[in-house]
């Protein structure tokens, strides 16, 4: 059964959804923009049989608290900084990611500062590099 769950990571409340036996592989499932972890509500529970799934909601996204634009700069880096000490708190050392749009710029940043901790990358829409950014994001790349 899913559970709903809240850990505090640099005094902020990330919410996350957990599924499945802990001692099954583990995957961190990375949402999108404009999404959150429930765009995962289906897939876990039809992986929670054969695998241990997580699935935070990023700083300012769902029910993770947004933390002040003043004091926090949201860049793809300073979310997969959150995300990493994330999975430190929740105790998983070793996992795949499972990344769609927003979530493979944090999951490869993951797996880059971390490769030894990633066992495998599952990329569903995600986009690696700036340059394959179409014009349609120049706005929100402003905001970024």
């Amino acid at each position: 059964m899913t559970t709903y769950q809240q850990v505090v990571v640099d005094c902020s409340n990330i919410f996350y959804r957990e599924d499945g036996p802990k001692d099954r592989p583990s995957i961190l499932l990375l949402h999108g923009f404009p999404t959150s972890s429930h765009m995962f509500r289906n897939l876990i529970p039809a992986l929670a049989d054969r695998y241990h799934l997580v699935a935070p909601d990023l700083p300012g996204f769902g029910f993770s608290d947004a933390p002040d634009r003043q004091g926090f700069r949201y860049s793809f880096e300073n979310l997969a900084k959150i995300i990493d000490r994330f999975t430190q708190t929740i105790g998983i050392d070793r996992y795949a990611i499972y990344v769609f749009d927003y979530g493979a710029a944090v999951g490869l940043r993951l797996a880059l500062s971390h490769p030894d901790r990633i066992t495998a990358i599952i990329s569903q829409n995600g986009n690696a590099y700036e340059e394959g950014l179409s014009q349609g994001w120049n706005p929100i790349q402003k905001y970024w």
